[in-house]
């Protein structure tokens, strides 16, 4: 049994986000599934917002509230200054206040658009037998989606990632959020820095295995991407 266990699903963002910090660094952890529809009344003791995912650390406790960590960027925080190597934050005050910013970007306005506008409208639906809301998701791929990636593509001219050779937890924060576009549609044209960031952060070990996760997962829902257009 692992010190660390992650409440949640590979299909959420948030999720993915601490994940892949875990796996970078190569600490071992646990999983225990919390399904966004349906979610269980015990889960409010843990995340009173309802909200996935929780982590929590077994060496402070096993079970209730204490030892938990109920928001995404807490735990990310906990992570990286309990297991420093690779770490995701830079030393640099301002690099650091950049990289904070990118994560609250990401976790805000890219993901209401991806998520709550296109990922949300395109499978929650099909989760349920229906059909995808597919006015929804295109009207939203095409008519707000774009100003956030020209955001993006502007910043990542400059280099590989978005504070130069090396990705921080903004770069984990952006690529986790958009991972929900790319996992129900193609990719959209244009913005060819931010689609090799995209494809360059997706190629990582730590990130790959949450794909090939998530795309099993949906695979009878959605046997293959969309197109957006």
């Amino acid at each position: 049994m692992a010190d660390i266990l992650l409440y949640g699903s590979p299909l959420s963002p948030f999720f993915r986000k601490a994940e892949f910090l875990l796996r970078s660094k190569g600490v071992p952890f646990d999983t225990e599934n919390v399904p966004v529809l349906g979610m269980p009344d015990w889960y409010a003791a843990l995340n009173p917002g309802r909200r996935i995912p929780t982590l929590r650390d077994r060496t402070i406790a096993e079970e209730g509230v204490e030892g938990t960590i109920a928001d995404s960027s807490a735990m990310c925080a906990f992570i990286d200054k309990k297991h420093p190597e690779p770490s995701f934050y830079p030393e640099d005050p301002f690099a650091l206040g950049r990289a904070l910013w990118f994560e609250e970007y990401a976790d805000t306005d890219l993901a209401a658009v991806v998520g709550g506008g296109i990922f949300r409208p395109i499978m929650f639906p099909r989760f349920q037998g229906k059909e995808s809301d597919l006015a929804t998701a295109q009207a939203t791929a095409r008519e707000k989606l774009p100003e956030k990636l020209a955001y993006l593509d502007g910043v990542l001219a400059k280099g590989p990632f978005l504070q130069g050779d090396t990705p921080t937890i903004g770069d984990v924060a952006i690529a986790a959020v958009f991972a929900q576009y790319a996992l129900v549609a193609e990719l959209p044209e244009g913005f060819p820095h931010f689609r090799a960031f995209y494809e360059r952060m997706a190629a990582l070990p730590a990130l790959a295995e949450n794909l090939a996760l998530c795309r099993k997962m949906l695979s009878k829902a959605l046997p293959a991407p969309l197109v957006l257009s």
